[in-house]
């Protein structure tokens, strides 16, 4: 008897698994689909005043790692090409010594970005925060979402959620190691997932302050 409710248990479990990992898979489907409709190539994207660039890793001597380079060196391509106008960097800022949107900020000037066009968010802790604190303390309404095609499909459904009319262009300035890919889109499974809870279902509170509106 214990042998047979051990064997059930046994396999509930994996058929919830299984159940689990089906739900995951065919979000993240149908969130590549619907971004393939948004998503354009530098030359192409329509013109809007603001381009979001997420943030990403920093190294332990402040500087931007590859894959936060790769976003602020494309973010400042659509600038210089007259796509857009300003620069919302945002990122985690959690620790004194840790700091993204600075980061960000430093590359950018280096790379020739006007300081004053530059518009920085220090509380972007995750994408949901980024694209919720867009709308509601910098007042966004149009934007061009600047992130790696792996993130590109989440980051579009959550600024599309919070009311910003987003489009997305993919940084791919770098070649990124298959191994590395492939961890990206497995761990978006499960963030694509989240990010349906989040908006539907938990409705999460991100850090808020004082309107900052970017002029549009």
């Amino acid at each position: 008897m214990l042998k047979k409710i051990t064997r059930l248990a046994i396999r509930s479990v994996l058929y919830l698994g299984l159940l689990g990992f089906v739900i995951m898979v065919l979000t993240r489907i149908i969130f590549l689909g619907k971004a393939s409709l948004r998503t354009f190539s530098q030359d192409h994207v329509p013109a809007r005043q603001v381009a979001i660039v997420f943030g990403a890793e920093v190294k332990k001597d402040g500087t931007p790692s590859i894959v936060l380079r790769d976003r602020v060196e494309t973010a400042a391509a659509l600038y210089k090409s007259g796509k857009v106008e300003k620069l919302l960097m945002s990122g985690d800022n959690r620790f004194v010594d840790y700091n993204e949107p600075e980061a960000m900020r430093h590359y950018a000037l280096a790379l020739g970005i006007r300081d004053a066009d530059i518009v920085l968010d220090y509380a972007g802790r995750r994408t949901y925060d980024t694209c919720y604190r867009a709308k509601e303390i910098f007042g966004v309404n149009l934007a061009v979402l600047v992130t790696q095609g792996f993130h590109l499909p989440r980051a579009l459904f959550l600024c599309n959620a919070f009311g910003i009319d987003a489009i997305g262009v993919e940084a791919q300035n770098y070649y990124y190691l298959k191994r590395l890919r492939l961890y990206w889109n497995l761990r978006e499974l499960l963030a694509t997932v989240q990010s349906v809870g989040d908006v539907y279902l938990l409705k999460p509170l991100p850090v808020l302050g004082k309107p900052e509106f970017i002029a549009e």
